[in-house]
């Protein structure tokens, strides 16, 4: 099967393979779910499949890579997300603001990566009775696929890379108020010289995606050899622009509601609005450059293009008179392809939403 390289085809193959696996997933997740004995877990693990389920959609796109194996790269994404978006619930809506339970949570997306890991209490500084299994069997699930990998020996270090750094992040967000910057400002010190300009904000948000590792999985699926090259070529492109792009738009279309709620909003720290903009069109022209050396490059472009039109299409923009303008002029700067997908994705959304 060939990697599409235009929005039509692309588009085509997300509504005709891909999103009915995907939902297929999420609903054997939810099933799964409604078991979990511990109520508080039970209504977390819920929330995230049913308002989050987006998020797996979107990164299931990188299935499309894996060829004949485009199956197991689905069960892997939407595991690997359901994880992600299930423990950022736990922390978010916590209240705990301990680090090492934040720390012990995230353990389990370092074991997804990890076949063979041992079966840890990932829950040890929470008073809860059981999750039935049910984070265990999302991690089970990841370590399956990957075990079934021949290239997993060259693509494992740069998974624990990317995952290394999308733990601390979560670990470093989710404390005391008064100490999440400081903490994020001491953590980006320790890797700035191996970066690009860019500020402490943004090297958060560069951290705080997944998309690297779906990009690699799926690749690395579809080949089954010669990954030692293109996993770099691969870790290389994606942090830290694409990434970057990718949890910026997050967090531009989530700023009312962080601010209602108390949360961090890497946006929150820019200086200006036209500071802001100027800096996302610079991820977007960065993210472009960056994946110029990429096989597929033509798919990765349209996946850059997609972030914006998805994320700019959410209700949410609509609903915040100053990110509805500034997301007009993103999308009239990102082209006929960004126009479509906002389009594709406002069609998509609403149509979900009142089915």
């Amino acid at each position: 099967m060939a990697v599409p390289s235009g929005p039509l085809r692309l588009m085509a193959q997300i509504y005709r393979k891909v999103l009915p696996q995907v939902h297929s997933e999420l609903e054997n997740w939810k099933g799964k779910a409604l078991l979990i004995p511990d109520p508080e877990l039970r209504r977390q693990a819920l929330a995230s499949l049913q308002s989050k389920a987006f998020h797996c959609e979107g990164g299931a796109i990188y299935s499309l890579l894996a060829g004949e194996k485009m199956t197991d790269a689905i069960s892997f994404i939407v595991a690997y997300q359901t994880i992600s978006d299930y423990l950022d619930n736990l922390c978010d809506r916590s209240v705990s603001l301990d680090p090492e339970d934040f720390r012990s949570l995230h353990g389990a997306m370092m074991h997804a990566l990890t076949p063979g890991a041992d079966p840890a209490d990932y829950y040890q500084y929470r008073d809860v009775s059981s999750d039935g299994g049910y984070l265990q069997d999302l991690v089970s699930t990841c370590q399956g696929v990957l075990s079934r990998l021949n290239t997993l020996g060259d693509i494992q270090p740069s998974l624990h890379e990317l995952a290394g750094f999308y733990c601390d992040l979560q670990v470093h967000k989710h404390v005391e108020k008064d100490q999440r910057v400081p903490r994020l400002v001491a953590w980006f010190q320790k890797y700035r010289d191996r970066l690009p300009e860019m500020s402490w904000y943004e090297f958060a948000a560069c951290s705080g995606s997944t998309l690297g590792i779906f990009c690699i999985v799926s690749y690395a699926a579809a080949r089954g050899h010669e990954m030692e090259q293109l996993v770099q070529t691969i870790k290389n492109s994606y942090f830290p622009w694409v990434q970057g792009l990718h949890i910026l738009m997050d967090y531009f279309v989530d700023q009312e509601e962080d601010k209602q709620e108390g949360d961090l909003n890497f946006c929150f720290y820019y200086n200006s609005e036209e500071e802001m903009m100027d800096r996302f069109n610079h991820f977007i022209e960065e993210a472009d450059a960056a994946i110029d050396g990429m096989p597929d490059r033509n798919f990765h472009k349209m996946i850059n293009r997609g972030l914006l039109g998805i994320y700019l299409a959410d209700r949410k923009v609509a609903r915040q008179r100053n990110v509805r303008v500034l997301a007009r002029k993103l999308i009239r700067g990102s082209g006929g392809c960004g126009l479509f997908f906002f389009v594709n994705g406002w069609l998509y959304r609403r149509l979900r939403q009142s089915s």
